[in-house]
């Protein structure tokens, strides 16, 4: 009995640890059309694209969309859950948005609208594991990016 208690509580011990982790690093979109890279800046989490399929144009100030923010000022609002913005450059609009790991490797991104009427979301594929595939200086390529956005 002591010993599926204690089984129990490491058992939870461990999801609760990997639950809590945060999902930087190389996500693969939903439909494969791109890589977006998210990273810790100043605590919030910040996702550029790192990589398109086809070259997009960024429908509002039509400049290229590689290396434009995503994901914008994500903060943690609880365990394995962040909330901020998502920007579409489809139609150039950004909408309230979270963000939640479902998995070791997936993430769910969500973006709504109407105060959180009407959502709609993708699961985000991570690409390699999270550190080797990018790197720590290639992952702060983000937050350099995003700085004067995020003052």
């Amino acid at each position: 009995m002591r010993l599926a208690f204690v089984t129990l509580v490491a058992t939870t011990m461990v999801s609760g640890t990997a639950l809590a982790a945060e999902p930087t690093g190389d996500w693969r979109t939903e439909d494969g059309s791109a890589i977006i890279r998210i990273d810790n800046c100043g605590g919030a989490l910040w996702g550029v694209v790192a990589w398109e399929k086809e070259p997009g144009r960024d429908s509002r100030s039509g400049r290229p969309t590689l290396g434009s923010p995503v994901l914008i000022n994500m903060r943690a609002s609880s365990q394995a859950r962040w909330d901020g913005q998502i920007y579409n450059a489809t139609n150039g609009q950004t909408y309230n948005a979270n963000v939640r790991m479902v998995g070791d490797n997936t993430l769910r991104v969500e973006g709504c609208v109407l105060g959180g009427v009407f959502c709609g979301g993708q699961r985000w594929t991570r690409v390699g594991d999270g550190n080797a595939t990018t790197g720590r200086r290639a992952r702060s390529e983000v937050c350099s990016r995003v700085s004067a956005i995020s003052q």
